[in-house]
């Protein structure tokens, strides 16, 4: 393998970007085959040198990992924020791999982001040479005339940090809902710091909001703040957009564009009380099943008398009359009370 800077082998392994890995070696926190290296530029074999970063050996290059996210409002465009921002680091934290924003969107600009861990295809996709094309959706504040978005069309100049003025590249633009603050889609090939609102900003309209729905050959198909890893297709796709040909574009997703309406699932109604302890309470408890060919447990009268009498084989002495108990004697005909009767009526004989 042919030896390769020291700054692209550390963002290669995925320790740090190419900016932090530079930082890296002037600080003198990287050795080479045991000598501390503090010269940007110099250049070593991945597969035959030892290289150390803070005493850990680099284990070769880290595999590519690309995803595309749907970056959310209120995020930071960066790895860390000095104000102690929400990042776009914060959505990717299950993402296998250590990946990193290709191009910004700003904290109140929303839509996709590519985030990868290839080092050259990111560079190659940020060159002005690619003009991978980056469609948005824009709300502007008021109604724009054909005349403006003519001179948007056909390129304007827009203010740089430090003053200095440049102009952007001819852009494509269409009307994709009207009203009193219309929505446009911006078809643009350049990645300028807000470059969009800077646009509108100089024909004067604001840009209430703004969301990235293409970048090159991938279209925005997860909700906010998801992400995706890409095919193999959608990567080789990139490669060749990155390589300045020209690439088929995906067709136009369906994005409402208002945030739809969050769905309530109303519970299922209860058939009983919906106060569990009070139905308790008055409800009966069930009766536990009798066995099948269990028979209902009672007892004849024949049957206890029968089993009440002592057997033949021995003699029971049965107690005179008079030694009875009075309330079991039975009374006599002659101290049986009389009843008196109805005398009845005499027949009469037939003639």
């Amino acid at each position: 393998m042919p030896p390769e800077r020291l700054q692209k082998i550390i963002a290669a392994a995925g320790i740090a970007s190419r900016r932090k890995a530079e930082e890296l070696i002037t600080s003198g926190r990287v050795v080479v085959n045991g000598q501390v290296v503090t010269q940007l530029g110099t250049k070593a074999d991945p597969e035959q040198d030892h290289i150390r970063v803070d005493g850990k050996l680099l284990e070769g290059p880290e595999r590519h990992t690309y995803v595309a996210l749907n970056k959310p409002k209120g995020y930071v465009t960066t790895v860390s924020d000095e104000k102690k921002r929400p990042t776009v680091m914060d959505l990717v934290q299950k993402v296998k791999g250590r990946v990193y924003p290709v191009g910004r969107l700003d904290w109140a600009s929303e839509g996709l982001l590519l985030m990868t861990n290839d080092g050259e295809l990111a560079n190659a996709l940020m060159k002005a040479s690619s003009n991978v094309p980056k469609v948005y959706v824009v709300k502007v504040a008021g109604q724009p005339d054909e005349g403006k978005l003519d001179k948007l069309r056909r390129g304007i100049s827009i203010a740089e940090k430090g003053g200095r003025r440049v102009r952007t590249a001819p852009a494509k633009i269409r009307l994709i809902r009207e009203g009193d603050n219309p929505w446009l889609e911006v078809t643009i090939i350049e990645g300028r710091n807000r470059q969009v609102r800077k646009m509108f900003e100089e024909v004067g309209h604001h840009v209430e909001k703004i969301r990235r729905v293409q970048y090159g050959p991938l279209a925005l198909d997860v909700p906010p703040g998801d992400w995706r890893n890409l095919t193999l297709l959608e990567v080789a796709k990139l490669k060749t957009a990155a390589s300045g040909r020209k690439v088929a574009a995906p067709p136009s997703p369906q994005i409402p564009l208002r945030a739809p309406k969050p769905t309530t699932i109303k519970p299922p109604r209860l058939q009983h009380s919906a106060n569990p302890s009070r139905s308790s309470k008055f409800s009966k408890a069930p009766r536990a099943p009798r066995p099948p060919h269990e028979k209902p447990s009672f007892v004849s009268r024949s049957s206890v008398s029968r089993t009440s009498r002592a057997p033949h084989s021995e003699k029971v002495s049965h107690a005179p009359r008079s030694a009875r108990p009075s309330h079991l004697s039975k009374p006599s005909r002659s101290s049986r009370p009389a009843t008196s009767r109805p005398p009845r009526a005499p027949k009469h004989k037939r003639d």
